[in-house]
């Protein structure tokens, strides 16, 4: 079941006749939360008749005010307290049930009107914890009047902005992310800085870092997050693919007989594209014939006369030197 969505004065009235029925005049005059959030609160919990702002704004809105503020309700809500949320339309049911919160006992005025002070006036008449979003400069006579009903009914006001006179000031000062790798997974939860801070016992500032959701104290070594087969959260299966067995360009082909590379005997390269002298005059007896054997094409390093050696030929004697 969703949280009870409140329109009208007549159903606020209905809302709150049973809720303040309920209560017992003086007990239960602290209201548990968080161990963690304890840390940060004066008594450790959230003291009846008593104004505990979430500071709102660009640095909370942005910094995850708004589950700091759900996570303030959180255990108060499990021990059987009703809640209240006034302003604040774009508050989703499922995100209050994942904190913690019970939503049979939330109700959520998401439109409150320009009347909201006389609207958050009625719920803390029968409502445990009151939370009303700020919605601009707030006058220290409205401030001032909600806070003195606060504590007369024995209700806990929550505004979630900026707002004057608080007894605690909670506001979230820096939070860095975690789950993303190089490019892949999710986002897992959100280390943030909560910043304590009042009057009377609260005035001292307080300082603490935490893990959301969840509320957990950062320890010194952060818990591990489920690692998947790849080595990072929530991977995908790894799926083995064939690869091709790419040739072994330096190896023999098959039927070589030559050695193996490493033992192959290092041969000089000849210059081919210099030519051997030889001598200036033809040797007797060698043949004049083109078409003679091998041996009057063969050079020092091959066939033909592109060998280290160029062919040597003899002229006839009487010959002339066009014939």
């Amino acid at each position: 079941m969703a949280g009870r969505m409140i329109s009208g004065t007549a159903a606020l009235a209905e809302l709150v006749r049973p809720a303040s029925e309920a209560a017992e005049p003086g007990a239960h005059r602290m209201l548990p939360v968080a161990s963690e959030l304890g840390n940060l609160l004066p008594g450790r919990g959230l003291r009846r008749g008593s104004t505990v702002a979430v500071a709102g704004g660009r640095v909370a809105r942005a910094g995850g005010g708004t589950s700091l503020m759900l996570a303030l309700l959180a255990a108060a809500s499990r021990a059987g307290s009703w809640c209240a949320v006034v302003g604040l339309p774009a508050l989703g049911a499922l995100a209050a049930a994942e904190t913690g919160i019970v939503l049979e006992r939330l109700a959520l005025v998401p439109e409150p009107g320009p009347d909201w002070p006389t609207v958050v006036a009625a719920l803390i008449d029968g409502v445990d914890v009151v939370v009303t979003a700020v919605p601009g400069p707030v006058s220290a006579s409205i401030a001032g009047r909600l806070a003195a009903r606060a504590r007369q009914r024995g209700s806990v006001l929550v505004p979630f902005g900026d707002w004057t006179g608080a007894d605690v000031t909670l506001r979230v000062g820096r939070g860095n992310w975690e789950g993303l790798g190089d490019g892949r997974g999710r986002l897992r939860r959100r280390e943030v800085t909560v910043l304590a801070g009042g009057r009377g016992a609260a005035a001292r500032p307080k300082e603490l870092t935490l893990w959301m959701p969840g509320l957990t104290s950062r320890p010194g070594t952060p818990a591990a997050l489920p690692v998947g087969s790849a080595g990072m959260p929530d991977a995908p299966p790894v799926r083995p693919v064939a690869v091709p067995t790419l040739p072994d360009l330096t190896a023999d082909p098959p039927g070589s007989t030559l050695p193996a590379p490493g033992n192959r005997p290092l041969r000089a390269v000849p210059d081919l594209t210099a030519s051997t002298p030889g001598p200036e005059h033809p040797e007797p007896g060698a043949s004049t014939s083109r078409r003679g054997g091998a041996s009057a094409r063969r050079g020092r390093w091959g066939t033909g006369p592109r060998g280290g050696e160029r062919a040597r030929h003899e002229v006839p004697a009487g010959a002339s030197a066009g014939e």
